[in-house]
């Protein structure tokens, strides 16, 4: 995920993934202010909701807490909301842009909703609520992984594959973390 946000500097859009998104780029120019703004904070959410989750404040006091006040921060201010616009324009048509924008409520919601529980105290619920958000924000890497096997196994067209990745990006995560906590493993 560095190695895609560092695609990314300086600023161009020519390159990677804008070069598919050029109409956007022109038509729009609040366009680039929010996909840079979600590619730049991404990475920033992916390592604070590792360290956030991983529950450890590895000697430092109070790391879980404020590494978690970032995390909610970057999530409720700038990625899932730079995420829910970017979806309304999604490739592979409105069965993606679909997936993206219900991603980006989720996300946003799950973390917004861990928040809320934080404040109230409510840590069981808290930590159940992180998972969920966590899940969602590793949906950057699922979403990559799905498009390796789907491409190496069946060669589809690049827009079946967007379609398709679009809901295998984040649908199982939350499956699988929807199962732990029923489980009582989370």
């Amino acid at each position: 995920m560095l190695k895609i946000t560092l695609e990314y500097i300086p600023f161009s859009p020519e390159v990677s993934f804008l070069m598919i998104k050029q109409t956007e780029v022109v038509e729009r120019p609040e366009y680039l202010m929010f996909f840079y703004t979600h590619v730049y904070t991404s990475i920033f959410v992916l390592l604070s909701g590792f360290l956030a989750i991983l529950r450890k404040d590895l000697g430092v006091k109070n790391l879980h807490r404020n590494i978690g006040k970032v995390y909610i921060f970057l999530v409720l201010v700038f990625a899932a909301p730079s995420g829910i616009y970017m979806g309304i324009f999604a490739n592979g048509g409105l069965f993606s842009k679909i997936s993206f924008v219900i991603l980006g409520l989720l996300w946003w919601f799950s973390t917004f909703k861990a928040y809320r529980l934080a404040r109230q105290k409510k840590f069981i619920e808290h930590k159940q609520w992180m998972w969920r958000s966590f899940a969602f924000t590793l949906s950057a890497i699922t979403l990559r992984m799905w498009k390796v096997i789907i491409v190496y196994l069946f060669h589809p067209n690049p827009m079946d594959v967007y379609q398709i990745i679009a809901w295998l990006g984040w649908i199982p995560n939350i499956l699988i973390i929807e199962y732990l906590i029923t489980k009582k493993h989370i």
